[in-house]
């Protein structure tokens, strides 16, 4: 989710300035006046809100980051940014959903906690020759 919000805030920030570049350089006669003052306005806009976008991308991304390493801080603040997530319908309450139900479990606890090491298998005692239930 957090390089979906990071492409979109790079997709802003080029769109942005790629309109203020054209209203400043497409303008002529009368209109050139406005084209001054509103193409900076619409480039601000857009650094404005493509920043914000790849501000509010980078938690996710640390935490993926920590999750693909195996650092056991990225649990609990995944399981937060999961929560969070669910508010983003639909992409972000399916993925939300999932990093909970994946988070949550105990074999993922243990996994993140070992620092990538998987758990020893859970072995079951064999029945003895001539038992019977």
């Amino acid at each position: 989710m957090g390089g979906l919000t990071a492409l979109g805030g790079v997709v802003v920030l080029v769109a942005m300035g790629g309109i203020a570049a054209i209203v400043a350089l497409s303008t002529q006669g009368p209109d050139l006046e406005s084209a001054r003052i509103s193409a900076p306005i619409v480039g601000i806009i857009g650094l404005v809100i493509g920043t914000f976008l790849l501000l509010l991308s980078l938690p996710s991304i640390v935490g993926g980051w920590g999750l693909l390493n195996y650092k056991s801080w990225s649990r609990p603040l995944m399981i937060v940014l999961s929560g969070l997530h669910l508010l983003h319908v639909p992409l972000g309450t399916a993925l939300g959903v999932y990093g909970l139900w994946v988070l949550l479990n105990e074999q993922t606890r243990q996994l993140l906690d070992s620092g990538g090491a998987l758990p020893p298998p859970v072995t079951y005692p064999m029945p003895q020759p001539g038992f019977r239930p």
